[in-house]
């Protein structure tokens, strides 16, 4: 018998709603940054490294979402966003270490432009349900991205140097979390 018969069990999980918008609020100041840095560097080679800061920003949002999503029913839009900003980090991570290949990192500059403008998109629709969230969620995006990640062999990190192991993240890790993410 269950211990609280008369509630669900996501019930009682409820997520504040003042804490969501302080963090849909804060996430974003980090978009406009991520956005003004990626047109900062757009079409400037000399500036790959640049890439590694996007990543961090974009971490910043991962980080925030992941930790209000343990106190949200597994269908919040905020497990969405927590995958979808680990997509950008992995692919802003692995940019930045783009050498000798300025078209290819004109190419993730590109996806990346859109990629944070689709989490600014996921982040004013917060508070809708993950099947309209999905939908915002272009296919020539998710099939630019996986052409994109295919291109970064297993030399590439998807974190940046720290001084601990470096973090790998594959092609399957990738199309592990867009089917996470439902696409």
């Amino acid at each position: 018998m269950p211990l609280y018969p008369s509630i669900g069990i996501f019930e009682w999980m409820s997520i504040d709603k003042e804490i969501v918008e302080d963090f849909v609020n804060e996430s974003k100041s980090l978009i406009e940054e991520l956005l003004d840095l990626l047109e900062g560097i757009e079409g400037d080679f000399s500036q790959v490294r640049k890439l590694a800061e996007y990543g961090n920003n974009v971490d910043r949002i991962m980080g925030g979402a992941k930790s209000l999503a343990l106190m949200a029913p597994p269908d919040h839009a905020l497990h969405m966003i927590s995958d979808y900003a680990a997509l950008c980090k992995a692919v802003g991570y692995k940019a930045s270490q783009i050498v000798g290949n300025e078209q290819f990192f004109n190419v993730c500059v590109a996806l990346l432009l859109d990629a944070t403008e689709t989490l600014e998109t996921l982040l004013a629709n917060i508070h809708k349900d993950s099947a309209f969230l999905r939908e915002t969620i272009p296919q020539a995006f998710i099939d630019r991205l996986r052409w994109v990640s295919n291109q970064f062999n297993e030399s590439y990190s998807s974190s940046v140097d720290t001084g601990a192991a470096p973090s790998k993240m594959n092609q399957f890790e990738i199309d592990d979390l867009l089917k996470k993410l439902g696409l």
